[in-house]
């Protein structure tokens, strides 16, 4: 077993474990969302190892960074301290969660062996070079049309921010 592999394997574990992790701890929201960081880190340490840079990357700052960030800060502005779920029902959840995950797992082992081997790709495919170029060229207006969008999102939040206080 060559070292990139055990590193696959360990970390695809660890993925797999924090995912779980995560989904247990649902008494306590911020551990929850911490195990939610754990679990990117580890998809990105995988990615890296299939030589996906960019999408590492992009784990790590959109995922990894922005979306688990905003859970935290919405859990923390909300000050959840109560169960919705008694603990009875909670266990139900549980199961269901459970069974389903089977099921998911069950047609996963089935359909993968009805896949075609992956084709050679060109040198350089899916580098930052590649995606910099098509964005700022093919789709130029459209990524500016995003950006367009965030900062309209970001002074309404702020306008809206700024009212409750006041």
């Amino acid at each position: 077993m060559t070292v990139p592999l055990f590193l696959f394997y360990l970390f695809a574990l660890l993925a797999v474990g924090s995912a779980l992790a995560m989904v247990g701890s649902v008494r306590n929201t911020v551990a929850s969302a911490l195990w939610l960081v754990v679990t990117m880190v580890s998809l990105a340490v995988i990615y890296v190892l299939l030589e996906a840079h960019l999408v590492a990357a992009i784990q790590i700052m959109v995922y990894g960074g922005a979306i688990v960030v905003l859970f935290l800060f919405v859990v923390m502005l909300l000050n959840l301290r109560t169960d919705d779920f008694p603990p009875g029902q909670q266990r139900l959840l549980k199961l269901a969660g459970a069974l389903l995950g089977v099921f998911a797992l069950a047609e996963f082992l089935r359909g993968l062996g009805a896949f075609p081997p992956f084709p050679d790709l060109p040198p350089g495919y899916g580098g930052y070079r590649e995606v910099g170029l098509a964005l700022y060229t093919d789709y130029v207006l459209l990524v500016e049309m995003a950006s367009l969008l965030l900062t309209a999102a970001i002074v309404g939040a702020l306008i809206l921010a700024k009212r409750k206080i006041d």
